[in-house]
């Protein structure tokens, strides 16, 4: 699809990868609205050049009710975006189920609430895309990552599943998992990040990506190799692997900080 012209909506665009994917969209000459529950930070992100429309993706009404801003802002909607998430590191001890809780709420059913706000409208209208921010996590479990892992691998299957229910009625699903991006999130957490990029190459890689209509954008390369290849590892072999990983405390603490 051409960028330039289309109207996109970014969840998730205060900080990391939905800003940086903004700006990179804007940049092509598309006209772009963006969303987060930091008002203040979306101004900075917009610089006066997209719309503005704060909303906590976790409240459901309120979401719905974000979509149709959008659309009325845009003049319609081609692009959606669903980057909106958050990731704390888990530990097996103490047990915390509100960890599990929070990362369900916001990276699952934020962006069932989401879709909730779009699918309709791009049925009716029998186009449009949807790009769904999933991650490697969710290709295997990790130590550590539980709860976010369990939470990007139900949208893996997720989108999956709409790529063939939408597909047949006009609406592109495409699926971004990427590898460790350097944002808010990853800097205050303790697990070796190896191949870490860049917000701005992660939006390069995701623009390009949303361009040519890919089904899966996974990034970057290295690490698409090694947690694809980690999908066909045995079951005894990895979990010998993720034991040696716990066994040397490699998750680190808990941290419930969310993502702006």
């Amino acid at each position: 699809m051409e960028i330039a012209g289309a109207r996109i909506w970014v969840t998730g665009a205060s900080s990391g990868i939905g800003a940086a994917l903004a700006r990179e969209l804007a940049d092509r000459g598309a006209r772009v609205a963006i969303s987060a529950r930091n008002a203040e930070k979306l101004a900075e992100v917009a610089a006066g050049r997209m719309t503005v429309v704060p909303v906590d993706v976790t409240d459901r009404a309120a979401t719905v009710a974000a979509g149709r801003t959008v659309r009325e802002a845009l003049g319609g909607l081609d692009v959606a975006v669903l980057n909106a998430g958050t990731w704390s590191q888990f530990h097996v001890e103490p047990w915390d189920s509100q960890a599990f809780a929070d990362h369900l709420q916001v990276n699952l059913m934020g962006t069932v609430h989401s879709l909730e706000a779009i699918v309709p409208t791009m049925l009716a209208e029998g186009r449009g895309t949807i790009v769904g921010m999933a991650s490697v996590a969710g290709y295997r479990g990790l130590p550590g990552s539980e709860a976010y892992g369990a939470s990007k691998a139900a949208l893996l299957n997720l989108f999956e599943a709409l790529r063939g229910s939408l597909g047949v009625r006009g609406v592109v699903v495409q699926t971004l998992s990427p590898g460790f991006v350097r944002t808010p999130m990853t800097d205050r957490n303790r697990f070796p990040m190896p191949f870490m990029v860049e917000p701005e190459a992660a939006a390069r890689t995701i623009a390009d990506g949303i361009a040519t209509g890919k089904a899966e954008v996974v990034f970057p390369v290295p690490m698409m190799l090694a947690m694809k290849l980690a999908r066909v590892v045995p079951v005894r072999a990895w979990t010998a692997l993720t034991a040696a990983l716990a066994r040397r405390g490699l998750h680190g603490g808990p941290s419930r900080r969310a993502a702006p």
